[in-house]
């Protein structure tokens, strides 16, 4: 969740900690500008984190919905319960968490054994289904509003009309590459207007991580997710969306390379384990993920005009911190040429989980192929 302009700026309140039954423990270390780490010798480890004091409803919600999974046997952390009971305690008009310490490390996605990228995807399956039959009903909404290209083409036509100054370190020829990219870009959004989603579509909804990807899990020594961070992206929508957006980000080369499709498939396969959905919302997740990040031209203004606030990138993006794509493409703009170029198949590679009879795992081949 954002903090606001102040939260963060300040160390925590000196006896604040005694809330949660801490007396003595060693000064906070500052790991984030809303979080620390705090170590006690008699109790452990914890992460503190300050929430934003108008937020107050929906992070209780996340409180309890993390607290339920926890109790579920899911390896998601519940906020630890201060005096009271409360999870969420003001100190100074200032709002804190705590949660125990996880230990583990991150995991490329491209890392993963496709055994692994089944398991994981089986546990995206499992959140969903512990979800659902935790929280109250969400209410089907037929009207999901889709990007007009027309609207993406006329923000690049104003960003072609302003083109960046050279100088200021980017030498000589940035503007000639901006407008080069712009015009791919535009050139995309014309050829393939008549490809657009429609804006009503019938699918499973329900509460959504937000954010599931490579940054938000922690692995253990045996492969296995320790923890899934992130809660304060919890949301609502489609779960076939939350499902097309996880593995994007988790199997996104970062270039010219586009999506590892056979690792894509074993995630799949493996939420349809936990909870199975169908084809056809699979492949209009997939043709809606596509689109919307066609006619996002956000990461372009961005990269090229320097203007606006920094767009989601790195996992939630699908955008490697290292990819940089063919002739210094972002991989954000390289993902989305790819999956223009390899749109039937992307939509067929997901889909076949469900099309097609799963085979054994053995010798490293993809469980599904």
């Amino acid at each position: 969740m954002p903090t606001s302009p102040s939260a963060g700026g300040d160390e925590p309140p000196p006896r604040l900690l005694k809330r949660w039954g801490i007396a003595a423990p060693a000064p906070p270390a500052r790991l984030a500008r809303h979080g620390w780490r705090v170590d006690d010798a008699e109790s452990g480890s914890y992460f503190l984190k300050e929430h934003e004091p108008g937020g107050r409803r929906r992070v209780l919600f996340q409180h309890r919905v993390t607290a339920a999974l926890d109790a579920a046997g899911l390896p998601v952390l519940a906020p630890v319960p201060a005096g009271g009971g409360r999870t969420l305690v003001t100190a100074g008009g200032r709002c804190f968490a705590l949660y125990p310490w996880v230990a583990g490390r991150r995991r490329d996605g491209l890392e993963l054994t496709f055994g692994q990228c089944e398991r994981l995807g089986e546990l995206l399956g499992e959140l969903h289904a512990a979800m659902d039959r935790l929280t109250a009903p969400v209410q089907q909404s037929l009207l999901v509003p889709t990007p007009r290209a027309a609207d993406a083409v006329a923000a690049i036509d104003a960003m072609l009309a302003a083109p960046p100054a050279d100088g200021a370190g980017r030498g000589g020829d940035f503007a000639a590459l901006t407008e080069r990219r712009l015009m791919e870009r535009r050139a995309l959004l014309t050829g393939l207007a008549d490809h657009q989603p429609p804006d009503i579509e019938v699918s499973t909804v329900g509460h959504l991580h937000g954010s599931f990807h490579e940054g938000h899990l922690r692995y253990g020594g045996s492969g296995n997710v320790t923890a899934v961070l992130g809660w304060g992206s919890l949301t609502t929508g489609p779960v076939a969306g939350e499902l097309v957006r996880a593995a994007a980000a988790l199997f996104a080369y970062g270039d010219e390379r586009g999506l590892d499709l056979d690792r894509v498939q074993s995630f799949v396969g493996g939420h349809r384990a936990a909870f199975p959905l169908d084809a056809g919302q699979i492949q209009s997740a997939v043709h809606r993920e596509w689109w919307e990040r066609l006619c996002d031209v956000a990461p372009l203004r961005h990269r090229y005009l320097g203007d606006g606030p920094e767009p989601a990138a790195g996992p939630a993006a699908g955008e490697r911190t290292g990819g940089t794509g063919t002739g210094g493409m972002s991989g954000h703009a390289a993902l989305v040429a790819w999956w223009s170029a390899h749109l039937e198949t992307t939509l067929d590679a997901f889909a076949v989980p469900y099309t097609a009879a799963p085979a054994g795992t053995s010798g490293g081949s993809p469980a599904y192929g």
